[in-house]
Order: C-alpha cells, then sequence, then structure tokens
C-alpha cells in the first residue's frame, strides 16, 4: 500500500502539490510522438517515465536521445537494479507505483497490453503495473496495426484491462494505412488533466 506521503492528490481541495503522473512508453512506432506526451505533461505535473528496451528503437529514431540524457526520472528496465543490492534495499517498481497519482501508458503495444492483460510482469513497466494499486486511475493509449487491432485477442485483452478500471482513451484510424495510431499527445493530456481536475471539483 502507499505511504501517507504517495496517496494520490485526487479528492484533495487543497492539494499542497502537482499532481504525480507516470508516464509509460512501449515498443510502438507511436513511440517517435512520445518526447510530445512527456513535454505536455511536464508544464503540468511532475514527471516520471518508465520506457522499455523495444521502445529505444523508435526514441533513437526520433533524435530524442536530448530527452533523455542525464535525466533522473526517466527510467529503463536496468534501472531496477542499480540501487537495489541486497534484502531490504528499495525496490524501484514498487516505489514508482507509490509515487504516483496517475499512470498514463502513451503508447500501449499490443504485445505489453496481452503481457498487462495475462498478469505478466517481466519488466520494469509490467511490474509496476502489476503492482499499481487500482484505487488510482491508470490511462492506456494504444496504436497498432489495424489487422493487430481487429484481432480477438486484442478486444479481449482490452476487456481484462478496462475490468481493472483501467481508462482507454481510443486510437485513431489512420486511413491510409489503416493502422490505428495513438490519440494525439494533446488529447491524451486534455483526458487526463480533465479527470483529474473534475475530480478535484467534486470534493469542493
Amino acid at each position: 500500500m502507499a505511504n501517507s506521503d504517495s496517496k494520490s492528490a485526487i479528492g484533495h481541495v487543497n492539494a499542497p502539490r502537482k499532481p504525480r503522473i507516470l508516464l509509460g512508453c512501449c515498443g510502438s512506432v507511436a513511440a517517435m510522438k512520445f518526447g510530445l506526451v512527456f513535454n505536455a505533461f511536464s508544464e503540468w505535473a511532475e514527471v516520471r517515465a518508465v520506457v522499455t528496451e523495444t521502445s529505444l528503437q523508435f526514441l533513437v529514431h526520433e533524435k530524442a536521445e536530448s530527452l533523455f540524457t542525464h535525466r533522473h526520472d526517466i527510467y529503463k528496465d536496468d534501472s531496477e537494479w542499480k540501487n537495489w543490492k541486497k534484502i531490504g534495499d528499495s525496490v524501484l517498481h514498487i516505489e514508482l507505483a507509490n509515487w504516483a497519482d496517475i499512470m498514463v501508458i502513451a503508447p500501449l503495444s499490443a504485445h505489453t497490453a496481452a503481457k498487462i492483460a495475462g498478469g505478466l510482469c517481466d519488466n520494469l513497466l509490467t511490474s509496476i503495473v502489476r503492482a499499481w494499486d487500482y484505487e488510482k486511475p491508470m490511462f492506456v493509449a494504444p496504436s497498432m496495426d489495424g489487422c493487430m487491432w481487429r484481432n480477438p485477442f486484442t478486444e479481449q485483452n482490452f476487456m481484462s484491462i478496462e475490468e481493472l478500471g483501467v481508462t482507454l482513451i481510443p486510437p485513431v484510424q489512420h486511413m491510409p494505412t489503416n493502422m490505428r495510431e495513438m490519440a494525439d499527445p494533446s488529447t491524451i493530456f486534455s483526458t487526463v488533466k480533465s479527470f483529474y481536475d473534475s475530480n478535484i471539483l467534486k470534493d469542493k
């Protein structure tokens, strides 16, 4: 369970700090827009990010290395073990799950969606999802090929994910390629911020 310092700010009228947003990035071509997602949230909230190994292939091609250079708030799979030396040391995926008020995975790949639906946790991102307190909100913005999107497994996976209380930000169909593209970064940001703001107002 999250400690008192890491409890969600949602529902508190006079939140003493900015919302804490944990961003996840998966191995999809839409990862090329992750810099835009990161920057949009950074102007409003405290942001930390977790990127999968496959997403790095697209981030390099995006020439977004400058986004990650010398930053201490962006984590890769090997970050999990850098500070852990012995039993009793802090565990990164637990710390990040407790730290965040809201988690946003944008883009969410078909592969990671299947892992989440099955409860698998074989990297830092999916370990955080497995450790997540689902009383706190989580949003996912999928991106995948049209054939993958129409596959029956995809429907089953998202039904399982939504049963956890995760909010789906639907992809947009790209007509020439039939690709289901990740929603625009501005849409992802506005969806999350509107949710946060409306929950703040409910307590006023």
